[in-house]
């Protein structure tokens, strides 16, 4: 059984961002972006296999402009890393499971 990704919108982002124990991925993503869609399955498993260490999130660029304004976004899908509530770095590797895994357990571990 894939994990469900939890969205989040510009309005509650710093709220969830700061108040999470946990390293957080966003996916940045839109409608009708088959790579995005494509990532999004991935990212199911990235939440299944590294559980309660990870909280992997999505946001709908259409509908939230502000965040990916913010971090400058210009391509999509995009993926950022925040760690303690701040900005640490985008992930590459975007669709390939294991290269996201590897990442982001690079980035746990520091």
């Amino acid at each position: 059984m894939k994990a469900a990704l939890q969205t989040v919108t510009d309005r509650e982002f710093d709220r969830v961002v700061e108040s999470s124990v946990a390293p957080i991925l966003v996916e940045f993503w839109k409608p009708g972006c088959g790579h995005c869609r494509a990532l999004a399955a991935e990212l199911e498993q990235v939440q299944e296999e590294l559980g309660p260490s990870l909280l992997v999130l999505t946001m709908n660029v259409e509908e939230n402009p502000q965040i990916p304004a913010e971090l400058e976004i210009i391509s999509l899908p995009a993926l950022a890393f925040y760690r303690n509530g701040h900005f640490q770095k985008f992930v590459g590797g975007v669709g390939k499971r294991d290269e996201i895994v590897r990442q982001v357990k690079n980035e746990l571990s520091m």
